[in-house]
């Protein structure tokens, strides 16, 4: 990563800042605030040692000042406690804004853009990279201010005491940031490396444990976990190096702290003898002086010290910093762009009208079109075709998923004009893999109807035929099903999902290969409530199974992603042409 890159990543990380400016300011002042007593606390307790020391003061005498040390000690203590916590809070209103600006930026993307990428990449970059941008708000920030503050703090109070030391604390100051920066050049690219290796390695694993069944069935399993050995020590010596350079970093810091802090001792100890007779304004180098600058003096590079410690925590939110902005800038077509406020009015089935209808990957390739078709509401379409003819596209662009070229009425409307969510709200949709993320089959089933009554719920699972397998059920329909419906079967989920599409009353149902992967007896049994249901609003349907569609009003025939045939099924089945090569195919695969 060049200078000019790491540049441009800071200096958005530091805008991302002003969303937590208030937080930022209160770290600050409870930091200087804290300089303020360590400079108190340093007065005291040289104070306490002279007079004890050369003025022989009774320890009577200084009940007052012990008292005043150790309330300093605990206040101290108290604001860095307190410190901890705003800072905390700084990073969290910063952490919780940026996965904002990710999830509404996928939200825009669309599922079919998502896809593009596994979901250990999408996990990794909005919970791990976002998290390690933590302690960049809450430590560095603050920090990087308080570095100059409390050592200028600490050499107003030394320069009137001993011009000679303040000349040693600040020539030797500068040689910290200057060796922290030359030893911390590498750290952001070690890290943005580190960042790229864990989301292929999380995208990799996760993408491994799903098709699990699959690499046993053909004996690769022993060869994928060799694979995944290799990624994680790549990834393991990637963190090596990262560790590395922040312990490179520290070791450099104590060591010329330690250099300066002895070089002051020195000083003060060849006054002392007498060795030395300048720095004090005329006068003898009292005790008082000595032990108050020596006090000062790793106080006054502990606020560089920290900003190393911390400078590690800038060069991994720059590394993270590097795949978020990449993302949010990612040049894409997006489903969303350009949507109007418009919404549509009424309750009766919607009807549709395309004219030159191109529709685009998020990448802007044409996925299928130019596509001309009218659809009249209440009418029910079957969408048949060959696996890759383009008709998962058209039903991705109707649910607002995919951008597109053209003219697509809806009701008379734009699509691109209506606001998405009301859209979706007129919407039933039943696709390929049930997705049933609610904790109990009743929440699943009442997730698109929430103050469906108990009667409409029963209703629709009936319909269904979901209590046919509901005595079977511990709880029957408040039983917990398992992450991903790992209690039910991929027919019984699937009945549960048309249930769900069933109980919210739609405009226009969408049903994407909703018998795919099926028993034969769950194919029958969902088929029969979606074709009980496809008479109740507008209907397009996407299926290989052409002997489920013969009801339907028109079949389409769809091949190369434009519209080659189209009719009823009894038409059709004696015509010569797309729609005949697909019963014959069909035929030999029974």
């Amino acid at each position: 990563m060049n200078k000019n890159r790491q540049r441009e990543l800071t200096q958005w990380l530091k805008q991302r800042s002003s969303l937590a400016r208030r937080w930022l300011r209160i770290s600050m002042i409870l930091g200087l605030i804290s300089g303020l007593l360590i400079v108190a606390q340093s007065w005291i307790l040289a104070k306490l040692l002279h007079d004890l020391i050369i003025e022989q003061v009774p320890r009577q005498s200084l009940l007052l000042p012990f008292g005043l040390l150790i309330a300093a000690i605990v206040l101290r203590s108290a604001l860095s406690w307190l410190r901890e916590r705003v800072g905390f809070k700084c990073g969290q209103v910063v952490r919780v804004q940026i996965r904002h600006l990710v999830l509404n930026r996928l939200d825009e993307l669309g599922p079919a853009w998502i896809q593009g990428k596994p979901a250990g990449h999408w996990a990794t970059l909005i919970l791990e990279q976002i998290e390690d941008m933590q302690e960049f708000y809450s430590r560095y920030l603050p920090q990087m201010y308080l570095a100059t503050l409390i050592p200028l703090l600490i050499l107003i109070t030394v320069f009137p005491i001993n011009w000679a030391a303040g000349m040693i604390l600040l020539v030797t100051a500068p040689l910290i940031p200057l060796f922290m920066a030359l030893v911390g050049m590498g750290a952001a690219d070690a890290n943005r490396r580190n960042f790229l290796a864990l989301g292929r390695l999380s995208g990799n694993f996760l993408d491994r444990l799903r098709g699990l069944d699959t690499l046993r069935l053909f004996n690769r399993a022993a060869a994928e976990t060799d694979n995944i050995r290799r990624s994680s020590e790549d990834f393991r010596s990637r963190t090596m190096e990262v560790l590395r350079m922040a312990f490179l970093s520290s070791a450099v810091l104590e060591f010329f702290t330690s250099i300066s802090i002895a070089v002051v001792a020195v000083y003060f100890g060849f006054s002392y003898l007498g060795e030395l007779n300048f720095g004090s304004y005329g006068t003898s180098v009292t005790l008082f002086a000595g032990f108050l600058v020596l006090i000062l003096a790793p106080e006054f590079f502990q606020p560089l010290r920290d900003l190393g410690t911390f400078y590690h925590a800038k060069a991994q939110a720059v590394g993270a910093a590097e795949s978020l902005v990449t993302f949010l800038a990612e040049d894409a077509e997006s489903p969303t762009q350009g949507q109007g406020q418009e919404q549509l009015t009424g309750t009766h089935s919607v009807s549709i009208v395309a004219s030159e209808l191109e529709v685009l990957s998020p990448q802007g390739k044409v996925l299928a079109g130019p596509l001309t078709f009218s659809i009249d509401a209440g009418q029910r379409i079957a969408l048949v075709g060959f696996s890759g003819a383009g008709k998962s596209s058209l039903i991705n662009v109707l649910l607002g998923f995919l951008p597109y070229r053209g003219s697509l009425l809806v009701d008379g409307k734009e699509l691109r004009e209506l606001t998405p969510a009301s859209w979706r709200q007129l919407l039933g949709w039943v696709g390929q893999n049930p997705n049933l993320p609610e904790t109990t089959l009743r929440a699943n089933v009442l997730l698109g109807a929430p103050h469906a009554t108990e009667t409409q719920l029963t209703t629709a699972l009936e319909r269904t035929h979901v209590t046919e397998f509901l005595p079977l059920l511990n709880a029957g329909v408040d039983t917990e099903i398992g992450e991903g419906a790992a209690r039910l079967s991929v027919g019984q989920a699937q009945r549960v999902a048309v249930a769900r599409a069933l109980l919210r009353p739609c405009r226009l149902l969408l049903l994407d290969e909703p018998t795919a992967s099926l028993d034969a007896h769950s194919e029958q049994l969902v088929m029969q409530a979606l074709s009980e249901a496809s008479h109740q609003q507008t209907t397009l349907m996407v299926t290989h199974q052409l002997d489920d569609v013969s009801t339907y009003d028109q079949i389409w025939v769809m091949d190369n992603g434009k519209l080659v045939q189209r009719g009823a099924y009894a038409e059709l089945s004696q015509q010569k042409g797309p729609f005949a090569d697909l019963l014959a195919t069909r035929s030999k695969e029974l």
